[in-house]
């Protein structure tokens, strides 16, 4: 994983204490990484934290800001959701219309231990938000009561926690017009099942969505099984099941459902396809007019039995 370099349509812009306001770009044509993780871990560590979200709010327009991007210390195997900070500036931060929580390279912190708590408080807070982002997974709660003007959802994870996927699922987001959640392994907090998700494939909780992707998992064949009579297809222009272990069997059942032909784009990239099996989903939607991306074709190694492998299959994000 890297830092995000564009963000709701922006340029990510990091903003630096040592700045002054002729430093500055206009507020709201960038979207503001707050980042101060390189800080040493002395005993004024929070401090120094605590004044640099000081500088930030004391230099920039924050009337007018648009976006904004957090990343260490807030969100860290340690960090959390900056309460205090953040919700404490609702006042001011009336155009604020896009969040993404949790912004950590590899190096930082493995995507499967960023902690990032509930997003309730920030849902209740800004009803202005327009987009959500969140890297990470640990400790994650989504309210039931959702948000009435959120249109687009991401989940980067390399575990989701079965119970936050069943809360996305379930939760009332009536005007969101796209879902990604990557749901990640079972080894690292994943788990999520089918089960789990079937509020969200029956659609009626989230009426505007066109955009579904179901990413980074190991039951993309069940995932695709169970996509191919779900009620929400139909109403949908763009799928993906992309990033997972997808299968012949997924992709055969897929094909086999009810119609693909109404979407623009299926993702299926990063699979373990068949040569044939890629060429019949080409041969039947191509033609159709739909956009079907099988790269990163993956080989099944056949896994090591003497670990209890059953075969050699794998997400592409995990920890």
């Amino acid at each position: 994983m890297h830092h995000v370099e564009q963000f709701y349509g922006l340029p990510a812009f990091t903003f630096s204490p040592y700045m002054t306001p002729a430093d500055l770009p206009d507020p709201g044509s960038v979207a503001w990484r707050l980042q101060c993780g390189e800080l040493p871990r002395e005993a004024d560590y929070w401090a120094r934290v605590g004044a640099y979200w000081e500088r930030f709010t004391e230099t920039v327009e924050l009337e007018k800001v648009r976006a904004l991007i957090f990343g260490q210390p807030w969100y860290d195997a340690d960090g959390g959701l900056p309460d205090d900070a953040l919700l404490g500036l609702r006042s001011r931060l009336t155009g604020l219309e896009a969040l993404f929580l949790g912004d950590l390279e590899n190096e930082e912190a493995m995507i499967s231990s960023i902690w990032l708590g509930t997003v309730a408080p920030v849902l209740e807070a800004y009803p202005g938000l327009r987009e959500l982002v969140l890297r990470g997974g640990e400790g994650l709660e989504f309210p039931a009561t959702g948000h009435e003007g959120l249109r687009v959802l991401r989940v980067e994870s390399g575990g989701l926690p079965p119970e936050a996927a069943a809360q996305i699922a379930a939760s009332d987001l009536p005007s969101l017009r796209s879902l990604e959640l990557w749901l990640g392994d079972d080894d690292y907090g994943g788990g999520t099942t089918i089960e789990d998700l079937a509020p969200l494939l029956t659609g009626e909780s989230k009426p505007a969505l066109r955009h579904l992707a179901l990413r980074n998992s190991p039951i993309q064949d069940e995932l695709a099984a169970a996509l191919a009579a779900a009620p929400i297809v139909p109403r949908l222009t763009s799928l993906s099941l992309a990033m997972g272990m997808l299968t012949d069997e997924g992709a055969l059942a897929l094909l086999q459902g009810q119609p693909l032909t109404h979407l623009r784009e299926l993702d299926l990239s990063h699979h373990f396809l068949s040569h044939a099996m890629m060429l019949r989903i080409w041969t039947e939607l191509e033609p159709k007019g739909v956009r079907v991306n099988l790269t990163a074709r993956q080989k099944d190694d056949g896994g090591n039995p003497q670990w209890g492998e059953e075969h050699g299959r794998y997400i592409a994000v995990g920890e």
